[in-house]
């Protein structure tokens, strides 16, 4: 284990730019992911941390796209926030999960945050600043339990314990962190990442998304502001779309994952004139099993990215309107897509492994890495309840549980 030493200095706002609306979003990202896809495999193979890709992924304006209009953010549409996290996603899965709990954060704080804080928070996140997270713990009895504790400390607040799974943490400036206060409520906490005795640990091992820096975070005695604490618990308390928000964009990583496997399967079974020659001429390609599977694939993989379209157009409408009945619908929508994007993710990954035989496994083609980071995204949360969810919804008239799983 090793703290990463990341220089985390604010960036000038002058050096940022601040993108005005969904076509422009979406243009850069399509820029960017050309320029990110280009050594995505190298990066995976020697877990290259992306700090230079990150710098440029923050200074494109793309972290800042879902401020709200009021706060001179572009407030993207969920249809353009979810297409610009798939479309990064496929150049390079880890980069694409990077921001997901960046912009979790942002609704959190536009659901529950004061307009102080709102004003604030914003104008950071649109000079450049990236937020990471400090949300999951090891070892609780549940996914959902929290042990990290929040002491009252003069006009702020103390902050200990430790968590894991922090995604994005490593590259950030600031680290929401959830905590329990000590009425036992579940609050947010805004920590700026140079807090003393806050440390950032560089322990992800894990075999796939291995650029995320989704390691340890520790907090000893880490003061905090009373001004950067956010109502957390409440969020899930009454209808918000905290929950979806999160869902969607995890549903956009796999989505994307499975559309750089699939792109990479085409490529190499249209170019190969032995198992183990690339000739860069694309050929027809007659063997009625590999047309077959790639059929079925394509299939599955435009049925998708239709979905998560849709669900971006059932979570726009409840956050315009958030009701019991619009937040079930949209929580159902994104269930959807999050089921069948875990599920051709896995498909067109392993379909890659099979037509590619022993090729996908050398380290300087780099084909393993859609599967392992497929295996290991989409074990992020666990899929078969989300089909329990959708049952009982179309079957029952009962809507799904508000948390950030579902």
């Amino acid at each position: 284990m090793s703290i990463q030493s990341v220089p985390r200095d604010t960036q000038t706002s002058n050096a940022i730019a601040v993108i005005r609306d969904d076509v422009e979003a979406l243009a850069v990202a399509r820029s960017l992911a050309e320029h990110f896809k280009q050594h995505s495999a190298e990066r995976d193979r020697e877990r290259r941390l992306p700090h230079l890709e990150l710098e440029q992924f923050s200074r494109s304006g793309l972290w800042g796209i879902s401020v709200p209009k009021a706060f001179g953010g572009a407030g993207v549409s969920s249809v353009t926030l979810a297409e610009v996290i798939r479309l990064i996603s496929a150049a390079d899965g880890s980069l694409g999960q990077i921001p997901q709990n960046h912009f979790y954060a942002l609704e959190v704080l536009r659901v529950n945050g004061s307009a102080k804080q709102q004003k604030r928070l914003y104008a950071e996140v649109l000079a450049g600043q990236r937020f990471g997270n400090a949300l999951a713990e090891l070892g609780t009895k549940t996914a959902h339990d929290r042990t990290t504790r929040l002491s009252r400390d003069g006009k702020g607040w103390r902050i200990n314990g430790r968590k894991f799974y922090a995604t994005g943490a490593l590259y950030a400036q600031r680290i929401p962190t959830s905590v329990i206060d000590e009425d036992g409520v579940q609050q947010l906490a805004f920590v700026p990442a140079k807090a003393t005795g806050l440390s950032v640990i560089d322990d992800w091992s894990g075999f796939g998304q291995r650029t995320t820096g989704s390691g340890s975070v520790v907090f000893d005695n880490v003061f905090v502001d009373a001004d950067d604490v956010v109502p957390f618990q409440t969020a899930f308390e009454r209808p918000t779309t905290v929950g979806p928000l999160a869902q969607i964009l995890h549903a956009a990583i796999d989505t994307g994952i499975a559309r750089a496997a699939y792109e990479d399967a085409l490529h190499f079974v249209r170019t190969r004139t032995r198992p183990w020659i690339d000739s860069g001429i694309e050929k027809a390609v007659d063997d009625p099993l590999t047309l077959h599977s790639f059929g079925k694939l394509a299939i599955r993989l435009h049925a998708a990215e239709a979905l998560l379209e849709r669900a971006g157009d059932y979570l726009d409408r409840a956050q315009a309107r958030t009701t019991a009945n619009t937040l079930a619908d949209a929580s159902i929508a994104v269930a959807e897509a999050r089921a069948i994007s875990t599920e051709i993710s896995l498909a067109a990954s392993s379909t890659l492994f099979e037509l590619s035989g022993s090729q996908a496994t050398l380290a300087e083609h780099g084909l393993d890495r859609h599967w392992r980071n497929a295996r290991v995204h989409t074990l992020h949360d666990p899929v078969r309840w989300k089909y329990h969810a959708i049952g009982n919804f179309y079957l029952n008239d009962v809507n799904p549980p508000r948390r950030g799983t579902i």
